[in-house]
């Protein structure tokens, strides 16, 4: 493709001393073979975008591209144009001009496909396997971008990151719209959006599931947290496409106004909750072991969903994967069947059973109103089982925990405060610590934590294996923090390691614990 069409709409600087492109106007006939932003990616005849990172900088790797055969390089910043064969693009900023070149050189795909953003701080997950299946039932193939992983129909891949930089995103969206993909499910990051990640795309429905405490190490404030969860609505949603907003959440309700207020055209919104008068409310919630059951109201009429998931954020998740289906057309019916299909999530209330009694959930609970969410919905399961007369008469709730290194520290001694609250015994333990010293955080975490219901074990390991020892008849253990995540980060590096995987070790040593383990210093 030639330079020309991949600048195409491009926010170039104005023409001048520096120009923003070259006065021969070379770019109208140069062909371009490929894009990178990593250097060590450029080949020859590639259009190379430097981009200022958190670690790198591209601008300190210009010569280094030049000589693996960059023909053209896009920069914001001031730099020596160090050969007069290539052509230099100057540009006000160059996450916005990625995001537009790569969009272009992939042939604006999203313009071709149904694509669905999802955005809010917990729920995004069960919320996008939850709308992938609703639109399978339909007959339609689907694409999804996320947290755990991303799909093109049935084919997976790794996920770097819960939404990839725009490069990766766009060359997705081609390759699931090449794949014969229609529709296209997507989280969206705070972090993509204050990045322009998916800037360009085409929006047809936009979902906000809600925003607390999170990611404030980039952020520095709420405010700026939600603006940029903000953008997807306010700037990148088309105009005839749909917002579908959790009006129990207050930044939801704000988001909702927002919309509403000031509009020279209404925009099309669907809000839900359980709390509110939003257009999808939940009512009659019967929350157990088995799944959930709740009567849904729409537009004056009724039905009963079935779900294999367990909790009320599950009900808050069903409603939002409802909402944006309806926007875009899908009938109840099929909505109900495909949520009815949906029996679990990696990593998101995984159960697993034992024959001990007792159970084990892992969760990816890693901020303090997920950890709470997590804990509640335990304690409202156990009372359930309580009052039917099942198993342990006390059951308790044993939760371990910890929090990631190099995030923000503020949430660490609230998390703290919320597991040794809601629990009747917690472990606090590592995440991943990356670059930071284990103890240290664990520090922090226990500057927030109450009474002497808890204990500290730095070895996840060996956190969760006091946890399967401690653990009897009718308890939960809940194993809380990195979910699906199958490594622990420790200082720059990924060492395998999966929750699962150790739980399932420490119940194959169960049998050798004798009965004075439970009288130890776990007590």
């Amino acid at each position: 493709m030639i330079l020309k069409e991949i600048l195409r709409d491009c926010d170039l600087m104005q023409r001048g001393t520096d120009s923003g492109m070259d006065r021969d106007n070379r770019e109208s006939v140069l062909d371009i073979k490929g894009i990178a932003y990593d250097s060590r990616k450029v080949q020859q005849g590639f259009l190379f975008i430097a981009v200022k990172g958190e670690t790198y900088d591209g601008h300190d790797f210009l010569q280094k591209t030049i000589k693996q055969g960059a023909v053209a390089i896009v920069h914001e910043q001031e730099i020596e144009r160090y050969s007069p064969e290539i052509r230099y693009i100057h540009v006000n900023n160059s996450r916005k001009a990625l995001a537009c070149a790569a969009n272009n050189f992939c042939e604006r795909p999203s313009e071709k496909l149904t694509l669905v953003g999802i955005t809010g701080t917990n729920g995004k997950t069960t919320t996008s396997y939850l709308l992938k299946s609703i639109l399978e039932v339909t007959g339609a193939n689907v694409g999804l971008i996320g947290t755990i992983h991303y799909m093109i129909k049935d084919k997976v891949f790794p996920a770097v990151h819960t939404t990839p930089e725009s490069l990766e995103f766009q060359n997705l969206l081609k390759e699931m719209l090449l794949a014969g993909c229609q529709f296209v499910v997507s989280e969206i990051s705070s972090h993509a959006l204050a990045q322009y990640r998916v800037d360009g795309a085409v929006f047809q429905t936009a979902l906000f599931t809600n925003l607390t405490r999170d990611h404030l190490d980039f952020h520095k404030t709420m405010e700026n947290y939600f603006n940029a969860k903000a953008r997807l609505f306010t700037e990148l949603l088309q105009r005839e496409g749909a917002a579908v907003i959790n009006l129990d959440d207050v930044y939801g309700w704000n988001l909702n106004m927002d919309l509403r207020i000031g509009d020279t055209e209404p925009r099309k919104i669907i809000t839900y909750g359980l709390a509110t008068q939003a257009d999808l409310l939940a009512r009659d919630i019967v929350n157990s072991f088995d799944g959930l059951q709740f009567t849904l109201l729409f537009r004056g009429r009724t039905y009963t969903v079935r779900s294999p998931l367990t909790g009320i954020p599950n009900v808050y998740n069903i409603l939002a994967a409802s909402g944006a289906a309806l926007s875009l057309g899908i009938p109840l019916e099929d909505i109900l069947k495909g949520i009815s299909q949906v029996s679990h999530i990696r990593g998101r209330f995984e159960k697993v059973e034992t024959e001990r009694g007792f159970l084990c959930i892992i969760d990816y609970a890693h901020t303090e109103d997920a950890l709470e969410r997590l804990i509640r919905t335990a304690r409202e399961l156990l009372d359930q089982q309580s009052v039917a007369g099942k198993g342990n008469p006390i059951p308790r709730i044993i939760t371990v925990f910890g929090c990631g290194g190099d995030r923000d520290r503020g949430k660490r001694p609230i998390m703290g405060a919320v597991a040794t609250k809601l629990s009747d015994f917690a472990i606090i333990t590592s995440d991943n610590p990356r670059s930071e010293e284990p103890a240290a955080i664990i520090k922090d975490i226990e500057a927030g934590a109450t009474g002497n219901n808890y204990i500290i074990e730095i070895d996840r390991r060996e956190a969760i294996r006091k946890a399967i020892q401690k653990a009897k008849e009718g308890d939960i253990v809940l194993i809380a923090g990195k979910g699906h995540e199958e490594y622990q980060e420790i200082n720059g590096k990924r060492y395998r390691f999966s929750d699962r995987e150790v739980i399932e070790e420490a119940l194959k040593l169960y049998h050798e614990y004798k009965e004075e383990n439970d009288r130890s210093e776990l007590h």
